[in-house]
């Protein structure tokens, strides 16, 4: 996620720079970029270049601001608003899909603040249709529909859940099974439906889930033990609440080719791994890469596990795990559009 922070008193800029400073460490943020000011400035560039904005000032400066800028749910950014002392975070805009209700939460823990939620589904706790998407990284194919599945969720209405009985299923099992938020499911098996699809039907409406590639890129040093490089790939895929089952593909440079462990760990996921050319390495630009000036002495690229994840990951697709380093083992994880 890449998050802008807009202030407009001295007090908002002091605790901008304590946000910033804790999402910095954040493997889950992408980056973080701090305005001050300027609120008529700013906001119509914010709101096209950042998943999230978290704003801190008062709720009518920043309602009167985004107003005009408001075009769907399908692609605004999250906005949040904090108050200057910090005392609460209000979730405003784009609660499930743009994510503003889980940053809500996480903000408010960072500062020692009162999330503030307002969304029907969450606070019946009930689990809204929009919510298990983006928990899940999967698209919705009629976004439309979401009202009328999400309102049937808040009647007790049992949905019917339609999936390929080829296709393993275990991250969709275990989140419904481990999600503290209810909702009444019924599943059924249909070799008609796509293996990377979720088909949710109820009196005769239907959305179709459709899996995105979740793309694990990896680099590590010669030799690295297969223990190792699963040890960096299981913590990862934790803090993102990916299940094994959910990533699509495996990505590294073909210079790391013979890895034995980036090959055991693909065989014993039954993951497929790509080894992107070193060619395509070189040519592959992206502002949210980070750029290692040790690996470009000695391979000539600038990074293996970001670009190689991106590159997999197919045109137009983001980072959702920067760089992190697991003792010898660099880990990134890239999702389709």
């Amino acid at each position: 996620m890449k998050i802008a922070i807009i202030s407009v008193s001295d007090k908002g800029k002091e605790l901008a720079s304590i946000i910033k400073e804790k999402l910095d460490d954040d493997s889950t943020v992408i980056k973080v970029d701090s305005y001050h000011k300027n609120v008529k400035k700013y906001f119509p560039i914010l709101f096209y270049e950042y998943d999230a904005i978290i704003a801190i000032m008062a709720s009518g400066i920043l309602i009167r601001s985004i107003a005009p800028l408001i075009e769907s749910k399908v692609t605004d950014p999250a906005v949040l608003n904090i108050d200057d002392n910090g005392n609460f975070v209000i979730s405003m805009l784009s609660g499930h899909l743009g994510g503003a209700n889980k940053l809500t939460k996480k903000i408010a823990g960072l500062i020692d603040a009162e999330p503030v939620i307002t969304t029907s589904t969450d606070v019946n706790k009930k689990l809204g249709i929009d919510v298990l998407s983006q928990d899940l990284y999967l698209s919705i194919d009629n976004t439309k529909e979401i009202l009328f599945f999400n309102k049937a969720i808040l009647d007790g209405k049992k949905l019917t859940f339609t999936v390929n009985p080829d296709r393993n299923f275990d991250y969709l099992f275990d989140y419904l099974k481990n999600i503290t938020l209810e909702m009444d499911v019924l599943f059924e098996y249909s070799n008609d439906v796509d293996a990377d699809e979720i088909h949710v039907a109820l009196d005769g409406h239907e959305i179709i889930l459709k899996e995105k590639k979740i793309v694990v890129g990896i680099g590590c040093r010669r030799g690295k033990e297969y223990e190792k490089i699963l040890d960096a790939f299981t913590k990862s895929i934790s803090q993102l609440n990916i299940h094994k089952s959910r990533v699509s593909m495996l990505a590294s440079a073909e210079i790391k080719k013979d890895e034995e462990g980036i090959l055991k760990l693909s065989q014993n996921l039954n993951v497929p791994v790509n080894f992107v050319e070193i060619d395509k390495l070189k040519l592959f630009e992206s502002s949210d890469v980070a750029k290692s000036e040790f690996v470009y002495s000695k391979f000539g690229i600038y990074g293996v596990c970001e670009p190689s994840a991106l590159i997999t990951a197919g045109f137009d697709s983001k980072l959702i795990y920067k760089k992190t380093s697991y003792g010898g083992v660099t880990i990134s994880v890239a999702l389709s559009k």
